[in-house]
């Protein structure tokens, strides 16, 4: 019979004999967890117990207070008893109550271990220590190995970290590989702390070097890249040359490297790599390091890319064409919208015949649309570096040009260069440096202006001290045309370096200008100086915040956005949330919310429900910045929530929240096809209408057009990645594209940026020995369909014009309703008949002569599941097939499709590691060397051997002075 009273065991505690008091300590235990609102009375005489040192069973009474405090909902002192239990506190209990505390002293454990990383005066109880690492005992012995290390890993105890791995490797090396991954997928994802994660990060380069078995280059580079260590990087390439078998590897690093690290790193390297003397190399070392060199050089990685989006190239042509046709090309917003949505579907793809076919369009440009016009050939051309300087020679200062053009032509060179400057920047400074004291001269101006944005571009990331300094001069000269591009491009030259002497010079010629263009430019700068510094950019952001000026905030909420990138971070989503609520001027609560995408890159999934309401606002700025945020953070990846919170913003009163919404939904479902995402077309439809839509505001129209560009980008070859698959680190030249791109609100050109942010989804596999493109096939396990192009409007059938309605008299429609009622009439009479011969048309023994009949229903049938597919408003879900259907090398592999891909086996050419699902480039073994092999010519060899140089197109006006 159950106890229904613990009033006896209460009693006893009153008693003197200390056996008695022990005796009722024990019982209350077993009891507590019914009995605890009456035990709850008495607590005063169990502390009483506790506090009684002479008491042998004290302990036991702290575990009772502990059992009643936890059941009364106060943790926080059922934790506080519960070590103060000792051993009576026993892990191994299996109850909801040892559950909940074992895990909240983790969590206490957790956030006092933190702060002691971060301030070595905090002390943590080593009764609470205890618990914690009887709690990871109890997982190890379990074979919890991973749950073990992520404790650990939290905790920021990178000691034990140390000693499971060393452990797990000594077991199993194989094992223990796996476990470093583990720990590098929850160092990007978990690990808020930058100083921590870079000890992690080292920490587990030293591991992986002592593997003996099983090592991992590829692992190494992943650190690499996200230490951004180019001593690393140097000796990992020397141990892999110099090892017979390994020249393979090393070409795949170098390419990963290419894709993934910054100018800086590759630039440290190649110098390290060239500076070793031949002689001290053998010959084979000495092949290998120039080939090596050669691909970190960057030009086999953009022949291959021009040349996937050359071949590839599938742009609906005739798309731009009608919206080139319903624009007026004499107004410069709507000529500056086609020429924009024309570099961004021809992006890389080396395709500039719009323009040669509509030379009197191109004409009409004028000023700063001619700018965009000749700027646009450096986003089609991009990474075409061989070709780069002669494509833009006719275009370039020293030609007859007019300024605008010559203006437009360097930033396109820094276009062409973006992200692989060493060939131009110098070309760049120079004129930079022979300029930017004359400046002042309108025309001279536009060229800097040029100048300045594409040396940013080409040299982003470099770091170099030189560029700065001559970007400095230009700023200083206080040109309000001129000065602006200079901050942008002084940010860009120094992104991610947090220099602050160059914060300081920027903040403080921020305050005293007088330019509205020239701060908010050095306020994105500043931003851009400050990208991925996480906590360590918190100083310069409570002073941009809290300055009176509200450009200076706007620039502190680009700040915030750019620092805590892809981390998640509560505190920087608190502030932007706060500030998107509460500050007084529209363009900061604008990029407040806009801000939240950059916040939420890697965690995609909470951005719709954390802006929903946002998107309801009475304030159209934010509901701009609503849209513009799920279109950053979903970037690339269709997730329906997204569209479904978008999709009532493309339909908003204001035009400019409506140009937003098309441009964010463009970025969500770039390459997607309405086979897999039905939306598609209802949203492809939705901007072509708007662009036909005489009423439609321009703004709205100007956003349409630009969707229309970037859904179709790159010859529908292209997405944005905001992440980097292969390294698991965030693709950064796609972030500061989307950055710099959004800064278009004030300044169009700016436009351009979002080319940055293209990465083509290719599989390109090279041939290690001499970097060619075998033509070879792979499988793909799934069906052809889900990842076709979307059909082009030219295919379908064009709609035919109405013919004209032919006048009819009031009594000839009075007799055709006569002879209507007439034959209805007989209808009615026919009636019985036709049933008899459905009846007879259905029997069995007739299905010959009904055949075709059948067909026509089962097509029905089908016809009705297809319409039914259409309007389903949720993706298709992608299934494997057993049996595979085949792709050629080079083909365009969506990020959705490559889990799908394989190599065949046994197949002549094998990858150099395990295919993964990974696109990009690469580097393959062949099997038969001596054999002869077909290969692709690339653009660069094509060039080189075939085709001549297309002849240069000259705007009207050009050979004019402005």
């Amino acid at each position: 019979m159950a106890l229904v009273s613990a009033a006896p065991y209460l009693a006893l505690l009153g008693e003197a004999d200390n056996t008695l008091k022990s005796y009722a300590l024990l019982s209350l235990n077993d009891v507590v967890d019914r009995l605890w609102a009456e035990i709850a009375n008495k607590i005063a005489d169990l502390k009483q117990l506790y506090q009684d040192e002479s008491f042998e069973k004290r302990a036991l009474a702290a575990l009772v207070i502990s059992k009643v405090y936890y059941n009364l909902g106060d943790f926080d002192a059922s934790v506080k008893y519960s070590l103060a239990a000792g051993d009576e506190f026993d892990i191994e209990e299996q109850s909801q109550y040892m559950e909940t505390i074992v895990s909240k002293c983790i969590n206490l454990y957790n956030s006092l271990s933190q702060k002691k990383f971060e301030n070595k005066s905090v002390n943590i109880d080593p009764r609470l220590q205890v618990i914690y690492e009887k709690m990871l005992e109890k997982c190890l012995k379990a074979n919890e190995v991973k749950l073990t290390l992520g404790i650990a890993l939290e905790s920021y105890r990178l000691d034990l970290v140390e000693s499971i791995l060393k452990d797990q490797i000594a077991q199993n090396e194989e094992n223990g590989l796996n476990l470093i991954n583990y720990i590098l997928v929850c160092t990007n994802s978990t690990t808020t702390n930058a100083i921590f994660r870079i000890q992690v990060l080292n920490s587990l380069i030293t591991l992986l070097l002592s593997l003996k078995k099983h090592q991992d280059f590829f692992t190494i580079t992943k650190i690499i890249v996200q230490l951004n260590d180019s001593q690393l990087a140097i000796m990992l390439f020397e141990k892999l040359m110099a090892k017979e078998g390994q020249q393979l590897i090393a070409y795949q690093v170098a390419f990963d490297l290419v894709h993934t690290a910054t100018q800086e790193l590759l630039d440290d390297v190649i110098e390290s790599l060239s500076s070793n003397s031949d002689d001290n190399l053998s010959t084979s070392t000495s092949t290998s390091t120039k080939k090596v060199l050669n691909i970190l050089s960057g030009v086999p990685t953009c022949d291959f890319d021009n040349t996937f989006l050359y071949k590839n190239n599938n742009t609906d042509i005739s798309i731009l064409n009608k919206t080139k046709n319903l624009l007026d090309g004499r107004s410069s917003v709507f000529h500056s919208a086609v020429t924009f949505a024309n570099a961004y579907m021809h992006a890389g793809t080396t395709d500039d015949s719009f323009f040669r076919k509509n030379l009197e369009w191109l004409g009409r440009a004028t000023n700063w649309s001619k700018f965009s016009a000749t700027a646009a050939l450096g986003v089609i051309h991009m990474g075409n570096l061989s070709q780069g300087r002669t494509i833009l020679k006719p275009y370039l200062p020293g030609s007859t040009s007019a300024a605008h053009t010559k203006g437009g032509s360097l930033f396109a060179l820094g276009l062409i260069f973006a992200g692989h400057g060493r060939e131009v920047t110098g070309f760049l400074k120079s004129f930079i440096d022979d300029n930017g004291n004359a400046s002042g001269s309108n025309d001279v101006d536009v060229q800097l202006h040029g100048a300045s944005l594409g040396a940013g571009v080409a040299g982003m990331g470099s770091k170099s001290e030189e560029l700065y300094e001559s970007l400095k001069v230009v700023l200083y000269s206080d040109s309000a045309i001129s000065s602006q591009a200079a901050a942008y491009g002084m940010g860009l030259v120094k992104l991610g370096s947090g220099d602050e002497a160059a914060t300081h010079d920027m903040l403080t010629y921020a305050l005293e200008t007088q330019h509205e263009n020239i701060i908010r430019a050095l306020s994105i700068g500043i931003a851009l100086l400050q990208y991925g510094r996480e906590s360590k950019a918190s100083y310069i952001i409570d002073d941009l915040m809290s300055q009176e000026s509200s450009i200076l905030r706007y620039g502190g909420a680009f700040t915030i956005g750019l620092a805590f990138a892809g981390t998640a971070s509560e505190t920087a989503i608190k502030k932007l949330l706060h500030y998107a609520v509460s500050d007084p001027s529209d363009d900061v609560r604008r990029a407040s919310v806009l801000n939240l995408g950059f916040v939420l890159i890697r965690d995609y999934t909470a951005a719709p429900q954390l802006v929903s309401l946002l998107s309801q606002s009475h304030n159209p700025h934010v509901r701009y910045g609503t849209a513009l945020a799920l279109g950053i953070s979903c970037v690339g990846r269709a997730y329906a929530p997204a569209i479904e919170v978008i999709e009532s913003l493309t339909k908003d009163p204001v035009d400019f929240v409506r140009q937003g919404a098309m441009m964010a939904t463009a970025m969500i479902l770039i390459e997607q096809n309405e086979f897999i995402y039905p939306k598609v077309k209802e949203f492809t439809t939705q901007y072509a209408d708007t662009i036909k839509n005489k009423h439609e505001d321009a703004l709205a129209k100007f956003g349409a057009t630009l969707a229309q560009g970037i859904i179709d980008a790159g010859g529908r070859n292209v997405t944005i990645n905001v992440e980097n698959a292969s390294t698991s680190t965030l693709n950064t030249r796609a972030i500061v594209g989307l950055a710099i791109f959004v800064q278009s609100w004030y300044w169009f050109p700016l436009a351009h940026f979002l080319s940055l942010s293209f990465t083509p989804t290719s599989i390109i596999g090279v041939r290690g020995e001499d970097l060619k493109i075998p033509k070879f096939e792979l499988n793909c396990h799934t069906n052809p369909e889900y990842f076709q192009y979307p059909p082009k409007v030219e295919e379908s059938k064009e709609k035919q014009p109405d013919k004209l309605a032919t006048a009819v008299l009031s009594t000839t429609v009075k007799a055709k309703n006569r002879a209507k009622k007439k034959q209805s009439k007989k209808d009615e009479d026919k009636m019985d008949i036709d049933k008899e011969k459905k009846k007879e048309e259905n029997k069995p023994n007739e299905e010959k002569k009904t055949g075709d009949k059948k067909i026509d229903k089962d097509e029905s049938k089908d016809d009705k599941k297809e319409s039914l597919h259409q309007q389903s408003q949720q993706p298709v879900t992608v299934r494997y097939t057993k049996t595979p259907y085949k792709i050629e090398n080079l083909s365009r592999v969506l990020p959705q499709q490559a889990p799908y891909v394989s190599f065949i086996k046994d197949d002549r050419f094998i990858p150099v590691r395990k295919y993964k699902g990974a696109g990009s480039i690469i580097v393959l073994q062949d099997t038969k060397p001596e054999e002869e092999f077909e290969f692709i010519k690339t653009v660069r060899q094509l060039n080189i051997t075939e085709a001549s140089l297309p002849e240069p197109f000259t705007l009207s006006g050009d050979d004019l002075e402005e």
